[in-house]
């Protein structure tokens, strides 16, 4: 089942305990963010309220003992993108509450999925595809009905490799 629009929002929201993910890709291309990559590479300043509203998001998660969290997965040298999402980004989606983890897979796999897709895992749970065309387009959301297990071993692997982003980004040279 593909998932759009309030459909989406309902599948999210519906989570009880944790929404987790699996953030692979190298480049997003989405057209809400276009401009904003754009203004970062330029070197221009991050513009007041960025991301509000999924840090709204977030903290109401988290102020009703919900938790979302993920692991980013690089391969070095980050892309622009990522280079972005670092510095104008995650800090603010830490600050409103989400746990943020960075995997580097440049030297090793560690047998996770790395092509085509992202997903969220709900509860440990639910599980849905986001799925991506290599220049980083999103072609849709899916509802995976299969068997969550490996998706929990996917996770668990992501989790052990991973290190808090803080600790990651020690070192490089970001502009805020």
């Amino acid at each position: 089942m593909l998932l759009d629009g309030d459909a989406w929002n309902r599948f999210f929201d519906d989570f009880e305990r944790e929404a987790w993910r699996f953030e692979a890709q190298p480049t997003y291309t989405m057209p809400r963010e276009q401009e904003n990559v754009a203004r970062f590479l330029r070197g221009e300043d991050k513009p007041p309220g960025h991301n509000s509203a999924w840090h709204d998001r977030v903290r109401a998660y988290k102020d009703a003992g919900r938790g979302v969290g993920r692991v980013r997965v690089v391969r070095r040298p980050l892309t622009d993108y990522q280079r972005y999402q670092f510095a104008w980004g995650i800090p603010g989606n830490i600050a409103a509450g989400e746990d943020i983890r960075v995997l580097d897979v440049t030297h090793d796999g560690f047998g996770l999925p790395l092509t085509g897709s992202d997903w969220w895992m709900f509860d440990d749970m639910r599980i849905a595809h986001l799925n991506f065309r290599p220049d980083g387009t999103q072609i849709d959301r899916e509802v995976y009905g299969g068997d969550p297990t490996p998706y929990r071993e996917w996770k668990r692997i992501a989790l052990a490799r991973a290190v808090p982003f803080a600790e990651y980004v020690k070192g490089l040279d970001l502009p805020t």
